[in-house]
């Protein structure tokens, strides 16, 4: 649900703040020990809120990165976040210019285009804080398929309150007012007569009045 703490939680683990010692390990080391460069270093995150700057759509992927990515690894990036067929009607393509905080993207834009600022980075653990909201069910499918073959290896975090965002998780830990009220996969979810249940029928009658109308 909106509100139950889900973005507070994946906000802890860059240490945007800073949890009890004890509660949060990583790698088996308290997050508390780790210094804050070495563990930003193995963890990458697509925000809730995307800002971007005022500069090209290239100088954003590359953002923070010890060396610029060559064009075959921006447009593999590109692709993955379903972006390249957006930048394709751009007539500077990769080039074009941002106004401030990406003015000229729409939503979905913004959210994809920090998405594949994300993946650039290449770090080990990725977070996903509901950077799917405005994009559409079919583009969203798109870019889960090129994440899932691209991020094999990663530990992949994903806050959203969408479930055909999350369905496909190992682990799916659902949240209400800061506590876990369900844990397990969508089909023992789905199961159960609880919370996870009633929202995932709710959204699928919400598909379906959508493709109607």
């Amino acid at each position: 649900p909106v509100g139950s703490g889900k973005s507070t939680l994946l906000n802890l683990i860059p240490r945007l703040y800073n949890p009890p010692r004890g509660t949060l390990l990583v790698d088996g080391v308290d997050i508390l020990d780790w210094s804050l460069p070495a563990l930003r270093r193995v963890v990458a995150m697509a925000p809730q809120e995307t800002f971007l700057f005022s500069e090209s759509i290239r100088a954003n992927v590359n953002f923070a990165l010890d060396r610029e990515l060559d064009e075959e690894e921006v447009q593999h990036l590109v692709r993955i976040a379903a972006l390249e067929e957006d930048i394709s009607q751009f007539p500077q393509r990769l080039d074009t210019l941002l106004g401030e905080r990406g003015i000229n993207l729409s939503g979905g834009q913004k959210q994809r285009t920090s998405i594949s600022r994300a993946l650039a980075a290449g770090s080990p653990i990725l977070l996903l804080d509901d950077c799917f909201s405005s994009v559409d069910t079919g583009t969203e499918e798109k870019i889960l398929r090129g994440l899932r073959s691209h991020t094999g290896n990663k530990t992949t975090l994903t806050v959203s309150h969408r479930i055909s965002t999350i369905k496909d998780s190992d682990l799916i830990v659902v949240l209400e007012r800061g506590r876990i009220i369900q844990r397990g996969t969508h089909a023992e979810l789905v199961r159960q007569d609880g919370y996870y249940a009633a929202l995932h029928e709710k959204q699928l009658l919400q598909e379906r009045i959508e493709k109607l109308s």
